[in-house]
């Protein structure tokens, strides 16, 4: 019972320490605006949703062109 109580506080004390450091904002690189963070969170993203995008045309075969014929339609 002892050892689970001490694992409970270590626990406890560790998610409390990540709260309050996600709160006061400070994961923010050093040196770094908060415009620049912002602009690096928004190029972040769109990479992110350009690379799912991409696997999902993977997945149903968008991303390659059809041959279904030889021709070349206009």
């Amino acid at each position: 019972m002892r050892g689970t109580s001490i694992i409970n506080r270590v626990i406890l004390s560790v998610l409390l320490c990540v709260m309050v450091l996600g709160l006061c904002g400070c994961w923010e690189q050093m040196g770094e605006t908060a415009a620049e963070g912002s602009r690096r969170h928004q190029r972040n993203l769109r990479i992110d949703g350009q690379g799912l995008a991409a696997d999902i045309d993977m997945f149903w075969l968008l991303d390659e062109p059809s041959t279904l014929t030889e021709r070349r339609i206009p």
